[in-house]
């Protein structure tokens, strides 16, 4: 079974690493993801061999403390918040304000009180600094609490360089003030002013504010990171209006069952999934599925908790409790992939858990080096090393995945887009071939009318014949029909009599004269001649389609092709999809000829009449070429191909999303969001390369540098307070680059935004004439003005009968001659344009 748990103290990489390491060596454990930026732990593990309890010592065996995610609220408590934090280094920064000044202002020429110059005051001057540093070192002393913990548990971390680094600077000022004590009192001036030059209780101090102030601004950024979970949680509603009896009764969201009526007014957020049974609105569902547009729903239709019912009264039936509704999936689909590891971030992991033990031994070798082969001295020795202490710390290095990981699924939900694992969407980023399923992925699954062939009658006749026969039929071409002709407002005709022929067709009544409907063999059974239509069904055939034959009183009337339409997005998609470079598969179970059509269509290639078991060994076949393959289908009949494939998006209807085939799950049924994921991807993986660039580029440039190792050359030397302040923003900046991803947008959405402006600059453009038109008496000479007006290329008018004028809009510069004379042309004089 998978956990997951919170983890207490981890501030770095290594405090990750020396986690994993820990619970990984349990017996029976499988898999274990920790997570540094959520301070959590996924274990995958065997239930008959471990247990809860086995975790959690494991864990503080290396020096930290986990606990259950449902104890979260409490575990929580026992973290530093952000208010905690800003409280401490505000503390910090009113101790070492006055610290610095008094150990530095000199140097700047400032004044400092009599009491604190001359020799005769060089002890007051030292403990003045002591007792200024010692509350930064109290209010900063988990540092040194943890720091050496890890250190005792053999697991060194950040917070043991931060201690070690801080430590050292603070043990020997405070030898230094002992032993200026000790020279004042036996006369030696000379010898007590050298030991007052070398206190470093500022750079003490300083390290330990800068790293809390750096710490501060990572929590600050890391809590930005989670925006768009906690985003999520807010959409869920905390209660909903049941009806009970005819009574309406408000209660909290965990106690509604499934097969409640809750009642939803408009402008209110729907609780929980279900089904409309009464009412008709408008539903505004961008927060779930990132369509901008509200949907239509009626009587029949699902609902999705947590949108928006933005007109309209209707009563819901609950079909998901809150555990089991979609936003509750989604929140845990994201969740989860945040807490996954994508294979880049390895070689990370690798390096963080030796990375701390090398620093610590650098910084020894750095001290020694510089006292014996040198020349330099004991102050100099010392400040390199406390230098590669502080600047040396791995935060940058734990933060650079997790933190783009994070933001990258949490804008994926808000696309409408979940994705599960880090580790799908960095093979994501890699693919070259993506297998496209046909019927419901590039085509909307549903058949339409696409021509009508009217013979001997005009289309309005055919289809209302058509669709009167059609209406007592319950195929879904049948009713493909009867929609389109109600949608061209045909008055159906009632039937006197109706049958259905298994494999053939239909046959009715209407009138008193016989009406049939069906393939080319229920018209040669009732000797219909065809040849009239021969040409058009041959024409039809040859490029996959399948006409249906009517006849009516003995003589055939025409054809309609009703067919699964392709998807208004899908050319676009396909086309932006090649653009990447992918190699374009569609899969489907349909015939040759039909598949091959849409296929040529599009320009794709085509791998046809595959049953649905089958489709899985062609993703195989793919992959045996060395192939990275994408599967896109709709997570049911194709199960076996989304699981075969190195990545499996499904499409759902927003609903069902709980699909385990697939990688990835799409919530709206359209194949951009598909092109919108693998951009994604791309943007993600750019984000953390980009981040583990600057985490090893700063440490492999800023430990030479603080190590000393330019300073016979260049003489550059790195003081331990700039150290500190250069590793606390290190961390600052890679999550701040993690952010940028907030800001992703799809291309076609930034291609869409230009159309939009180019043709809001178009309207703005456009030029606006008022003309006066004498001589309209009636509708008609209206009609007439608007006619002559409009067929003008560029002249978009409106005749205003009353006024005797007509207002135009033109879309370029149009001579006033042409609009007379369009005027004067319908027979009419024009007074003037203005």
């Amino acid at each position: 079974m998978k956990q997951k748990y919170d983890v207490m103290g981890m501030t770095c990489s290594a405090c990750s690493a020396h986690v994993d390491k820990a619970v990984r060596q349990i017996d029976g454990v499988k898999d274990v993801n920790v997570n540094l930026l959520s301070n959590s732990m996924v274990v995958d593990y065997d239930e008959s061999k471990v247990n809860d309890q086995m975790i959690f010592q494991s864990v503080e065996n290396a020096g930290y403390k986990a606990a259950l995610e449902t104890q979260t609220v409490q575990a929580k408590k026992q973290e530093e918040t952000v208010d905690h934090k800003k409280k401490s280094l505000i503390l910090s920064f009113i101790f070492l304000i006055p610290l610095f000044y008094i150990s530095m202002g000199h140097m700047m020429g400032a004044p400092l009180p009599a009491f604190l110059t001359g020799e005769e005051n060089m002890m007051v001057f030292a403990l003045a600094e002591l007792f200024l540093t010692l509350p930064v070192m109290y209010i900063n002393r988990y540092y040194f609490q943890r720091g050496f913990k890890s250190l005792w548990h053999r697991s060194p971390n950040m917070d043991t360089l931060i201690a070690m680094g801080s430590s050292a600077a603070a043990l020997y000022s405070i030898y230094a003030v002992f032993m200026m004590g000790y020279d004042l009192g036996h006369g030696n001036m000379h010898q007590a002013h050298q030991y007052v030059m070398q206190l470093y209780f500022e750079s003490a101090a300083m390290i330990l504010t800068l790293i809390s102030l750096g710490k501060y601004l990572e929590s600050r950024s890391k809590k930005k990171t989670t925006e768009a979970i906690e985003k999520l949680i807010h959409l869920m509603p905390s209660v909903a209006t049941v009806l009970k009896g005819g009574i309406e009764k408000e209660v909290p969201i965990e106690e509604v069952q499934v097969g409640d009526i809750v009642v939803v007014k408009s402008g209110q957020s729907i609780p929980l999934d279900g089904v409309i049974v009464q009412g008709h609105t408008s539903i505004d569902e961008s927060m779930i599925t990132g369509e901008s547009l509200p949907v239509d729903k009626t009587v029949n239709d699902r609902v999705i908790g947590a949108t928006m019912n933005v007109e309209g009264y209707i009563q819901v039936q609950v079909t998901h409790t809150s555990q089991e509704a979609t936003l509750s999936q989604i929140i845990e689909l994201v969740e989860e992939a945040s807490s996954s590891k994508a294979p880049i971030a390895k070689l990370a992991d690798r390096i963080s858990g030796i990375f701390v033990p090398i620093v610590i031994t650098i910084s020894f070798i750095t001290f020694i080096l510089w006292m014996t082969l040198g020349n330099q001295t004991f102050h100099f020795a010392l400040t390199c090393a406390i230098a590669v202490l502080v600047i040396s710390c791995p935060c940058a290095l734990g933060l650079a995945t997790p933190t783009a990981i994070m933001v990258g699924t949490g804008k994926g939900a808000q696309l409408g887009i979940l994705i599960k694992s880090a580790e799908n969407l960095e093979l994501l980023s890699k693919a070259d071939s993506i297998v496209l399923d046909k019927t419901g992925t590039i085509t909307k699954g549903k058949p339409q009318v696409t021509q009508i062939y009217p013979i001997g009658m005009n289309e309005k006749e055919l289809l209302t014949l058509a669709a009167s026969i059609e209406q007592a039929s319950q195929h879904p071409l049948a009713k493909a029909i009867v929609e389109y002709g109600k949608a061209n407002h045909i008055e159906l005709q009632t039937l006197d009599h109706f049958e259905m022929l298994s494999g053939k067709g239909l046959k009715g009544t209407v009138n008193g004269k016989i009406i049939l409907s069906g393939n080319q063999r229920l018209m040669k059974e009732h000797d219909i001649d065809l040849s009239p239509v021969e040409k058009e069904a041959a024409l039809l055939a040859s490029q996959g389609k399948t006409p249906l034959y009517y006849a009516y009183d003995g003589q055939i009337v025409g054809l309609i092709v009703v067919s699964d339409v392709l998807k208004e997005t899908s050319q676009s998609a396909i086309e932006q999809l090649k653009a990447m470079g992918l190699s374009i598969y569609m899969l489907t179970g349909d015939n040759r000829l039909t598949a091959q059509a849409i296929g040529d269509e599009l320009g794709i290639q085509v791998i046809a009449e595959v049953l649905p078991q089958d489709k899985e060994k062609h993703i195989r076949d793919l992959q045996a070429s060395r192939q990275r393959v994408i599967m896109v289908g709709d997570g049911i009949n194709d199960a076996p191909a989304l699981m075969r494939a190195d990545v499996g998006i499904a499409m759902t209807s927003g609903t069902d999303i709980a699909m385990d085939s697939a990688d990835i799950v799409l919530m709206k049924n359209d194949l951009q969001d598909v092109v919108n994921a693998i951009e994604l991807s791309h943007a993600v993986l750019k984000n953390i390369k980009e981040n583990l660039f600057w985490a090893f580029f700063y440490n492999v440039i800023g430990i030479p540098i603080a190590a000393g190792l330019f300073y016979p050359f260049f003489g550059w030397l790195l003081d331990p307070m700039f150290g500190a302040a250069a590793m606390s923003l290190s961390s600052v900046f890679v999550v701040s680059n993690a952010l940028r991803l907030r800001f992703f947008k799809p291309k076609h959405q930034n291609q869409m935004i230009e159309q939009e402006n180019q043709i809001m600059k178009q309207e703005e453009h456009k030029m606006e004439k008022t003309m006066n038109i004498e001589g309209m008496m009636c509708p008609n000479c209206q009609k007439h003005v608007d006619k002559a007006l409009n067929s003008i290329d560029g002249v978009k008018a409106t005749v205003d009968l009353q006024n005797n004028c007509a207002y135009l809009q033109l879309d370029k510069d149009i001579d006033d001659s042409i609009l007379i004379q369009a005027v004067e042309d319908a027979g009419y004089s024009v007074k003037g344009i203005q």
